[in-house]
């Protein structure tokens, strides 16, 4: 009986180290040596959301890739591809650092002081940013029309050429476009949203 017992222990002990191994080993397959892990079955990609602290690259490419560098797994962030949206968010003292790589990349919000910046030139038919908060964006772009919105204190650093280019922006924010290319122009500056009074601060 004792035999048999020390004999079911060595089985469950080897057992749960090839287990271990295996677990260590798949993750290690899905990381290089610079830390960063390369998210699976996500594709097309149209829309990026990111909030918090958090640095995006963007570039173009035939198929759609996600690259999550500084050891994604060990810090609270989220990274979520849903019905072509993907949500970014990490609010860790250190910066998130995120590359994504999409075809058909049409719309890019950023909140807080999440960072976006284009990795080469985005060629797109038609690509729409928003900023809030003191989120920023630098941008060299190729597209037929382009639509930036930048609110709160956020910044808009852009390049390239574009055929239609809007531009809204609250006096808050800062934009800079004076080496940006476009053909037809439409800009507006919204003024400072002002907190309506309550009925005790008018008493």
């Amino acid at each position: 009986m004792k035999t048999q017992f020390l004999t079911i222990a060595t089985i469950f002990t080897l057992a749960l180290g090839t287990v271990t191994s295996s677990f260590a080993a798949d993750k290690k397959n899905t990381a290089d040596d610079n830390n960063s892990t390369i998210l699976t079955n996500v594709s097309k990609i149209n829309k990026i959301e990111i909030h918090g602290n958090v640095e995006l690259f963007v570039s173009d490419g035939t198929a759609d890739q996600v690259k999550v560098y500084n050891k994604y797994y060990e810090q609270s962030a989220l990274v979520q591809s849903q019905n072509g949206v993907l949500r970014i968010s990490s609010y860790a003292d250190q910066k998130l650092v995120v590359w994504v790589t999409a075809n058909d990349l049409n719309a890019i919000t950023a909140y807080d002081n999440a960072e976006v910046k284009s990795f080469g030139n985005l060629s797109k038919i038609n690509l729409d940013v928003i900023l809030n908060n003191n989120a920023s964006a630098k941008l060299n772009l190729d597209a037929y029309k382009a639509s930036i919105t930048v609110n709160d204190r956020a910044k808009a650093d852009l390049t390239g050429n574009v055929t239609d280019y809007t531009m809204v922006k609250e006096q808050s924010a800062t934009v800079n476009h004076s080496t940006l290319v476009a053909e037809n122009v439409s800009t507006k500056t919204n003024p400072i949203a002002v907190q309506p009074k309550t009925e005790l601060a008018n008493l």
